[in-house]
């Protein structure tokens, strides 16, 4: 879609559910983490396996974001020299969050959740660089938050276990 008076590309409105949808992904990090701490021992394998899953799975939508950021630039870039090479970048990386996240569901929680948290680090660094030559750096600053607060979850929770 191209931007039109009727509808530009950097919708307000959009941006405000953008970063409502983000935030509230925040929640299930900062409330688990919170009861590995609170919780009984009996419960304690069982909100860690919640927030461990959590993780993995916020990692892999992570490099999945990269496929449709991929395939756009095939699409408003086709027949440019560069297009190729973006999408191919693009590509490659949006499977590494799920390939580094898998090991973090199979090693202990204590383990598996400091993993995840570096996991997640590596994910927002590799965005650095990647949105900016997506022309995405204005989502860094959300970016830098979110992933900030989930991987100091994911350390949080492997600190009580």
């Amino acid at each position: 879609m191209t931007a039109t008076a009727s509808a530009p590309l950097h919708d307000p409105n959009d941006t405000a559910l953008i970063r409502t949808l983000g935030h509230a992904g925040l929640i299930p990090f900062v409330l688990l983490a919170g009861l590995l701490w609170l919780v009984k021992v009996e419960l304690q394998a069982w909100v860690a396996i919640a927030l461990t899953a959590y993780a993995a799975l916020i990692a892999s939508f992570l490099g999945g974001i990269h496929w449709g950021i991929g395939w756009l630039a095939g699409h408003v870039a086709a027949g440019k020299a560069t297009a190729h090479h973006a999408q191919r970048n693009h590509f490659l990386w949006g499977i590494v969050p799920s390939l580094l996240a898998w090991p973090g569901l199979l090693m202990p929680a204590f383990a598996g959740l400091a993993w995840l948290g570096f996991v997640l680090i590596v994910c927002y660094l590799a965005d650095r660089t990647l949105y900016a030559r997506a022309g995405l750096q204005a989502w860094l600053t959300l970016r830098f938050r979110l992933s900030a607060i989930a991987a100091v979850s994911c350390f949080i929770g492997a600190g009580a276990l």
